[in-house]
């Protein structure tokens, strides 16, 4: 009997704590976004958050913010895009249960500061970025001389080895777009990694690897066909070391060439992006279809 006004007053000094935390949260969320200044640290830089976004949530939202299989793009999002910078950082810090979505508590104030400051920077590049060509020449250089079609999908069309580029432009600047069709072993995606496998009775398959494990391995071939191949039905298994990706771009086409299929790319991507106006300058509809 002598316990339970104790038992009483740790269950309202736990009901108390709990209600600060609530309160507290609630206060930190609804203001704008404020981080205690320390001696010697100044505002976090754009490469800073580059990196700190590459080691905690490129693995699943993709290097470019994009998306990936684990996780959906929240650089063209337009619901993030809404979202204040108090907001993203509490998700980042704390989390969003039963959604996949972990809490990163081992990062830092700033460090979760310069991946929202990062983020925002990659919400914000295409808006005032200008066209370096002309896009109705790039689509035809795209499904052209290009040939870029034969491993690429855009809006529907074109092959199935390679990623969907539909959005691949609706953030990227035109540099940066430029240089990955240049130099496509920059930064290399294993997602689309390749690979060559030969059956114990001589058939020969070519493609990228999309699921394998220790018993088996599932190839798809350019024609877009699924192979899925028993570990001990084949002969050989080798991965390609070269990128799945042509390196010959830069003498395929020349400078105003690249321009024109680089200004395609951006101008589907921007079409493709939730707030897109319903026409666009550079591009009419009539010459999507």
């Amino acid at each position: 009997m002598t316990k339970q006004p104790q038992t009483r007053t740790k269950g309202r000094v736990s009901f108390i704590v709990l209600m600060a935390a609530i309160l507290c949260a609630r206060s930190v969320a609804a203001r704008p976004w404020q981080t205690p200044s320390r001696s010697g640290v100044g505002a976090p830089s754009t490469a800073s958050g580059q990196a700190v976004f590459a080691s905690s949530c490129a693995g699943c939202h993709g290097l470019d913010g994009r998306g990936g299989e684990r996780a959906p793009g929240i650089v063209g999002n337009a619901r993030v895009q809404r979202m204040s910078d108090a907001e993203i950082a509490a998700i980042i810090s704390n989390g969003i249960p039963d959604t996949g979505m972990p809490a990163f508590h081992t990062l830092s104030p700033e460090q979760v500061r310069a991946i929202v400051e990062y983020l925002r920077s990659l919400q914000g590049q295409e808006k005032a970025q200008p066209l370096p060509g002309e896009p109705v020449r790039g689509r035809a250089i795209f499904f052209g001389k290009g040939e870029c079609s034969s491993c690429h999908m855009m809006r529907g069309e074109g092959g199935f080895l390679g990623p969907d580029l539909s959005t691949y432009g609706s953030t990227r600047p035109a540099k940066d777009i430029s240089t990955g069709i240049i130099n496509p072993a920059r930064i290399p995606d294993p997602a689309y990694r390749m690979a060559v496998a030969t059956t114990r009775n001589g058939e020969r398959f070519s493609g990228v690897v999309r699921n394998e494990d220790n018993f088996s391995v599932q190839l798809q071939t350019a024609d877009g066909a699924f192979h899925f191949l028993s570990r001990p039905d084949l002969r050989s298994f080798e991965y390609q070391s070269k990128p799945a990706m042509p390196t010959d771009y830069g003498k395929k086409l020349d400078q105003k060439e690249l321009e024109d299929l680089v200004s395609y790319i951006i101008s589907v991507g921007r079409r493709a992006r939730p707030d897109a106006a319903s026409e666009d300058q550079d591009l009419r509809e009539e010459d999507f279809q």
